[in-house]
């Protein structure tokens, strides 16, 4: 049995797979519909985080069984779901048997088996997501869908390479779904011909590589290099503070009275004139409303990083990237 995505909230939900990449994002959609326009630091409430000793699921009930505040509902959120033990699925019945209206708890699969008791109890409210994509038939039927329901339009031949290109690494879609669309923009018709470039290639880069191709609006090229660097090894995080020292020495700069190469260096305390360079342009093409909304974008993007979605740092840093670059590029237009 699987949850209808569009009824009304239910009093709760367990979102299941054999993939955690797509278990991760069926989750994150659940709960952004479930939040709706309400602000999630007032709705939304998490236990279980990866690395936590166990679950607490005293402090779950709690939660669960606390009425909303300047909200209409709460969302509570348990990762690893597959953590709970016997006795701690026992009490999680026992409260789904008269649970509070007023709040959705969305168990997240992973960590190993739910009990049997509380799957049970969550599907006779009809709240079992299945994130599974299938084999076969069912398999390809999940990819058009899911690419049919994306932000961006892939023609035939478009979504055959997109299959054949991603095999059984399906979680990768959703990432590189919202990279087109923040490349090319929500709803553009995109071809083989501008769907090649986000597919990725061997190789090794310099990080400069890609705050230079993010500077020039080269969005293909940017997500070739990141693909890159992250295949070579590179942490998320240690690419997003490649990005963020870079938008660092941007913003030292912004404002500053700096026209030439030697002052910028000089600014930033650089020995040589040629980065500062790099850095200067990069500042006067994007301008202070450009970076501005960089330093937003880097900021959710440590967030992501760090946990906020659930989903693979991969996928946060192409969509990043794809709208950094994007943003550079608009800005130079507009210039």
């Amino acid at each position: 049995m699987t949850a209808d995505p569009t009824a009304g909230p239910l009093s709760a939900y367990l979102v299941r797979g054999d993939d955690a990449s797509l278990v991760a994002q069926e989750a994150h959609a659940l709960v952004t519909r479930l939040v709706g326009d309400a602000d999630p630091g007032l709705v939304v409430e998490e236990h279980g985080a990866p690395g936590a000793d166990g679950i607490d699921v005293g402090a779950v009930i709690d939660a669960c069984t606390t009425p909303p505040f300047l909200v209409e509902r709460r969302v509570v959120v348990v990762r690893d779901a597959g953590r709970l033990t016997a006795a701690d699925a026992t009490r999680l019945v026992a409260y789904l048997g008269d649970p509070l209206p007023s709040t959705s708890l969305v168990l997240v699969g992973g960590g190993g088996t739910v009990p049997q008791g509380l799957v049970k109890a969550v599907g006779a409210a009809g709240g079992l997501v299945d994130a599974s994509a299938g084999t076969g038939k069912a398999r390809s039927q999940w990819l058009t869908d899911h690419v049919r329901r994306g932000p961006v339009r892939l023609d035939g031949p478009a979504t055959a390479l997109l299959a054949d290109h991603l095999g059984e690494d399906l979680g990768r879609l959703a990432g590189l779904l919202d990279a087109l669309a923040a490349a090319y923009g929500p709803g553009a018709s995109i071809s083989t011909e501008e769907l090649a470039p986000f597919l990725g290639e061997a190789g090794a880069v310099a990080p400069w590589d890609l705050t230079d191709a993010v500077a020039a609006g080269d969005t293909a090229r940017a997500l070739g290099v990141l693909r890159r660097l992250v295949d070579g090894g590179f942490h998320p995080l240690a690419v997003l503070t490649v990005l963020h020292r870079r938008y660092e020495q941007l913003l030292r700069l912004d404002g500053a009275d700096a026209t030439t190469p030697d002052a910028a260096a000089s600014i930033l305390g650089l020995r040589s004139s040629f980065p500062a360079r790099k850095a200067l342009e990069h500042g006067r093409r994007i301008g202070s409303d450009g970076l501005a909304r960089s330093m937003a974008l880097l900021a959710a993007a440590d967030l992501d990083l760090r946990g906020a979605t659930g989903l693979p740092g991969p996928l946060v840093l192409e969509v990043l990237v794809a709208r950094l670059s994007r943003l550079a590029r608009v800005s130079r237009r507009g210039r």
